[in-house]
């Protein structure tokens, strides 16, 4: 029986495993959910894996508090490389109950696809990482690690600070990150390129308090008028980044995305424009690209008629490769500075930055995925470029710049992680737990 027909015969047991996954409401943040449904899942993950190998399973407690599943599985062949595989298993929140056209935690099949929170981001990665080992079953042809963190979603950096204290428990040659996706159903892609980030606040105060808008306003600096004009000097009349010292004019070499598929999968309304005058892969995946997060100000139902003293935004910088934070951030805070009129008070805190990832795609590792991936799908694997960060990806290149990385997963468009009504293709989960095991069986005879 060939590895495809056994993935497909194991189809059943990665829907019951998911099943019991997505009913373990794991989102590491104790203020919304208990944190014993992460330490069950934990347990989950440690219990599956000591079943297809990883005699060694267990828990370690990271810095942030949270527990990381690891372990290791060795082969009798000699000088066999050492490939490590990563997921996570805590979830996001699932937001606005009632948005949900399923139960977000009771995983629901509806038109093919399986529906519930984390289905897709990224439990849907564990069962597939379980689905391609049980495939190969006693016969995997390269030594293997596992690390499956428990606090990706919340960002509090647990993993990224593990990693470097405990570099040789963790040290492969290579590391599957599956924590991304295809460009859609049916189409294989690794993603090569990740954006970093800036994420600041920025406050704009006129005056000590609130006056009558009546008596006062007209001449009366207006704390929020003033924050809007700032804010619109962010980006042109095209919708192009304008934040002085940042380039532009950097273009996507990867595969494209087109314009039609991304007004359908981003949800954009009819009418509606697209931003900027580069192509839609430009401005994802090669330009820096500003969004306003937030801002506080009175909202509309309870508001006075009143000048506003004080308001403030929360805005999220993203920086492709090539561009640095340490040069970001300044380029950002410089401008908001310059551009607040009348001379308001601006003071901005910067919350968070994180750099970018471009990912070496000239290894053995590569060419074994690629290949695979082939098999797998019956098409060439795409390059992609993913909006969001991952900094782990930066530490491990890093802690090990030997290592190749790969980022993929069952992920794509129509998963809508994060959002209600996430959802994972099964037909997903089949072809890439495929297309693993048959990396790992091409990649040894590769050697490292």
């Amino acid at each position: 029986m060939d590895l495809r027909q056994r993935i497909a015969d194991l189809m059943p047991v990665v829907r019951d495993e998911l099943t019991e996954l997505v009913a373990l409401r794991s989102v590491a943040d104790p203020r919304q959910f208990p944190a014993e449904e992460c330490e069950r899942t934990a347990q989950w993950v440690v219990d599956r894996f000591a079943d297809v190998g990883f005699r060694d399973a267990r828990l370690e407690e990271t810095p942030d508090g949270s527990m990381a599943v690891v372990g290791s599985r060795g082969c009798s062949e000699p000088d066999a490389p050492t490939v490590l595989l990563y997921a996570h298993y805590d979830v996001q929140p699932p937001l606005d109950d009632s948005a949900w056209r399923t139960p977000p935690f009771e995983l629901t099949e509806v038109d093919g696809r399986w529906y519930g929170r984390g289905a897709a981001d990224c439990k849907g990665n564990i069962v597939m990482h379980l689905a391609a080992l049980r495939a190969l079953g006693d016969a995997v042809p390269v030594n293997l690690k596992l690390v499956v963190e428990g606090s990706e979603e919340q960002g509090t950096g647990g993993l990224e600070a593990f990693v470097p204290a405990n570099a040789d428990l963790l040290r492969a040659d290579t590391i599957l990150v599956c924590d991304t996706g295809n460009a859609a159903v049916g189409h294989p892609a690794a993603t090569v390129s990740l954006r970093g980030m800036v994420n600041v606040v920025v406050t704009m105060e006129a005056s000590a308090s609130e006056v009558h808008s009546g008596m006062f306003g007209g001449a009366a600096p207006d704390a929020l008028a003033a924050l809007v004009a700032t804010l619109a000097t962010l980006r042109d009349d095209k919708g192009n980044t304008t934040i002085k010292g940042l380039d532009n004019t950097l273009q996507w070499t990867g595969a494209p995305y087109p314009p039609d598929q991304f007004r359908t999968d981003a949800g954009v309304l009819e009418g509606v424009s697209l931003l900027g005058e580069g192509s839609v892969s430009d401005m994802l995946w090669a330009r820096p690209a500003v969004t306003i997060l937030g801002i506080d100000c009175p909202p509309v139902v309870g508001s006075a008629a009143a000048v506003v003293p004080k308001a403030s935004a929360r805005l999220n910088l993203r920086i492709p490769p090539g561009m640095s934070p340490e040069v970001a951030e300044p380029a950002l805070v410089a401008h908001l500075r310059a551009a607040a009129p009348w001379g308001v008070h601006v003071t901005v805190e910067v919350e968070a930055t994180g750099s970018p990832f471009k990912a070496d795609t000239d290894g053995p590792a590569y060419r074994a995925m690629a290949a695979a991936m082939q098999e797998a799908y019956g098409r060439p694997m795409a390059h992609l470029g993913q909006g969001g960060s991952i900094p782990l990806c930066n530490v491990f290149e890093e802690t090990y710049p030997d290592a190749e990385l790969i980022l993929m997963g069952v992920e794509e468009p129509l998963a809508l992680i994060h959002a209600p009504n996430e959802s994972v293709d099964p037909t997903e989960i089949a072809s890439m737990a495929l297309a693993e095991a048959l990396f790992l069986e091409r990649y040894a005879r590769r050697g490292p």
